[in-house]
């Protein structure tokens, strides 16, 4: 599958401005709400017509503004999965995925498809019930049914987890990356959860104010984000501005602590960051080190969130999982060379 898309939007506040290429997987494109995430997928499908642009799906036309072509939604072959799952309250559940393909009743009784699908999804006893008689993760599995049984080019996921709780949010993200990699992986998903995109998705596009901020493999941007904008959407809590002072030495203003790096200092760099998991406990000689004083301490059920002082007028968050963190907390705290990110604006 090739998703090739080039499209400029005005939207309340900024253009969306894309150009990307993907050519298959899962393609998870993070950003903040309002920066053009779901307004991207409604262009794929047809249900919001960029100002100008093209977008081109396994080499047929889609969208083409300069050659007035404009592929209604019925017929682009796309998949899209809406965050209310649009379902009709009236038809059962197998009637629901029938839609997909216009089958009517008996047809979708007989359909050995449909049959596949109900028992892959967990939904053979479910099948005559309505919309109403199911949970939210129910219906999310029938509106998942219909979008595979009307055999789609591209699956688009709408913030697909967002009106589901916890636990159910848990469950279906094993289930629905399971059933992806079993239909073919051709899927692009929006999120605001970098959780979710991390679990899901091998590739990433992050979006910033309708533009990319970043685009390419999901855990090389994760641990490499590059950017200011990239690091804070990806979950970096601890992010300073720097003063260049060598080639593998910063200052970082708002923690008060000289740092030294382990890749060299480039002259673009405004921002250094360290994701809270990976300070560690200082021992005798390790750089970067700072006296760990307790501002503030939460417990979470499987981590501690300890928030320290530093001679700076920032605190640094340091996560600990519970099994980790030793009866007496460590005088000293370090933030190791290798795990800082140097940020870009």
């Amino acid at each position: 599958m090739t998703l090739a898309l080039a499209i400029k939007k005005r939207l309340k506040g900024f253009e969306l401005d894309l150009t990307f290429e993907t050519g298959g997987g899962r393609l998870g494109i993070l950003g903040a709400s309002g920066s053009g995430k779901s307004m991207t997928l409604k262009s794929v499908a047809g249900i919001v017509t960029p100002d100008r642009g093209r977008i081109l799906l396994n080499g047929r036309v889609l969208f083409d503004s300069s050659a007035s072509v404009d592929v209604p939604p019925q017929q682009r072959r796309v998949g899209y999965l809406f965050q209310n799952y649009a379902l009709f309250p009236h038809m059962t559940a197998i009637d629901n995925i029938a839609c997909g393909r216009n089958l009517a009743k008996a047809e979708a009784r007989r359909d050995p498809r449909i049959r596949e699908l109900l028992g892959l999804l967990r939904l053979t006893e479910l099948a005559e019930r309505y919309p109403g008689q199911l949970s939210g993760g129910q219906q999310q599995r029938v509106a998942l049914a219909r979008i595979l049984r009307s055999e789609p080019e591209i699956i688009l996921l709408d913030e697909p987890f967002s009106a589901l709780d916890e636990y159910l949010r848990e469950q279906l993200h094993f289930q629905l990356a399971e059933l992806l990699s079993n239909w073919g992986d051709n899927v692009l998903m929006v999120t605001h959860n970098r959780d979710e995109v991390y679990k899901l998705c091998d590739q990433l596009l992050v979006l910033d104010k309708g533009r990319i901020a970043a685009a390419g493999p999901l855990k090389q941007l994760f641990a490499e984000p590059g950017r200011l904008p990239v690091a804070r959407l990806t979950g970096c809590k601890n992010i300073s501005p720097v003063k260049r002072l060598a080639a593998y030495e910063v200052e970082a203003a708002a923690w008060g602590l000289r740092l030294r790096t382990a890749a060299p200092v480039a002259g673009d760099i405004v921002a250094v960051g360290i994701r809270a998991h990976d300070l560690r406990p200082a021992a005798a000689g390790d750089p970067n080190a700072f006296p760990c004083q307790v501002a503030d301490r939460g417990e979470g059920p499987f981590e501690h969130n300890i928030i320290c002082r530093t001679p700076g007028p920032d605190p640094l968050w340091w996560k600990v999982a519970k099994e980790n963190l030793p009866g007496t907390l460590p005088a000293s705290l370090s933030l190791p060379p290798e795990k800082l990110l140097l940020l870009r604006e």
